[in-house]
């Protein structure tokens, strides 16, 4: 990614460039007072509003919270921003006094990892996909950068690199309960880690999942179909998505998913056989799901380019 962040970047230059702007603020949304359910027993996560990152939200857009085990806490997400990460963090001091061993990234997007920095002085682990660092260092900059303009630099907070690194499949033991980690290969992104929890059973899909919100494709979406599979293959009957409901079932909230993710791929198919241009297809590919996803129109058109480019050459 080039160096050079002073010239102003249009959604539009940034969708036909290639550069994934979800998650990323914009003005024009007051988020909801924020609170944390306990989706299990030891289980607390907030539910992220399905709407653009703001200054009003500071980047807490995302489904966000922790863990408690026997021998300590591990984050499942950290949250969006410093400012966000500072209140998860609050949250937690609310209903445990026992150490923040892991925080887990799940993908480079901003609204998942930016509250990193929030646990910094608590040394935690920090774990991520083996290709989040390479992620990182291409836009990690550039993201902070744009979140410090909208939200300033002292609610931002800084890049954080992961300490652990997953390349195909890990354990953190939390002493009564075990999580299983996986490293997808590209699909949402380049660097999707998802977890199961087997002490309450949940699936944490991450960003793999998306729950009325409309999915940003930001990798492979032939591979989003892969990842599908294996978290099919994890067994879990429910789930904590990304975004949408802090619980859901897993098989009815994948198979929306799926249908959404079909007919991306089917009808850009169509359109690459047809010899569409880009520019028309992102007008006509899967707009049959408008009306089922909130977001739909900031991202379906960006979704369509991204496709476009990978299905082209198959």
């Amino acid at each position: 990614m080039s160096a050079r962040r002073s010239a102003p970047l249009t959604r539009r230059a940034a969708l036909f460039g290639g550069l994934c702007l979800c998650c990323l603020p914009r003005p024009g949304f007051a988020a909801d007072a924020l609170s944390m359910d306990e989706v299990a027993p030891g289980v607390f996560i907030r539910r992220g509003p399905d709407a653009e990152a703001t200054p009003e939200n500071a980047d807490g857009i995302a489904n966000i919270g922790f863990i408690i085990g026997r021998d300590g806490v591990l984050v499942t997400e950290s949250g969006g921003s410093l400012a966000d990460g500072q209140w998860l963090r609050r949250e937690i001091s609310r209903r445990t006094d026992k150490p923040i061993r892991y925080v887990m990234l799940t993908h480079v997007h901003p609204d998942h990892v930016f509250g990193a920095a929030a646990f910094r002085g608590d040394n935690p682990t920090f774990v991520g996909h083996a290709g989040l660092r390479g992620a990182l260092d291409a836009r990690g900059e550039f993201y902070r950068q744009r979140l410090a303009e909208i939200l300033g630099a002292d609610k931002t907070g800084e890049v954080v690199y992961p300490t652990m690194e997953v390349r195909d499949t890990a354990e953190i033991d939390l002493g009564d309960r075990t999580l299983r980690l996986t490293a997808h290969a590209s699909a949402h992104t380049t660097c999707d880690l998802s977890m199961l929890d087997t002490g309450s059973g949940l699936l944490f899909p991450a960003d793999l999942l998306f729950v009325g919100r409309v999915p940003s494709l930001d990798g492979s979406l032939l591979g989003w179909f892969k990842a599908i599979e294996q978290l099919k293959a994890a067994g879990a009957t429910d789930a904590v998505p990304g975004h949408g409901p802090t619980r859901v079932a897993f098989a009815p909230a994948m198979d929306d998913l799926a249908r959404y993710l079909s007919a991306l791929r089917d009808e850009t198919r169509k359109a690459v056989a047809g010899s569409v241009p880009i520019e028309a297809a992102v007008l006509t590919v899967a707009q049959g799901e408008r009306d089922k996803w909130a977001l739909f129109d900031t991202y379906n058109g960006r979704n369509v380019t991204q496709a476009y480019q990978e299905l082209e050459w198959e």
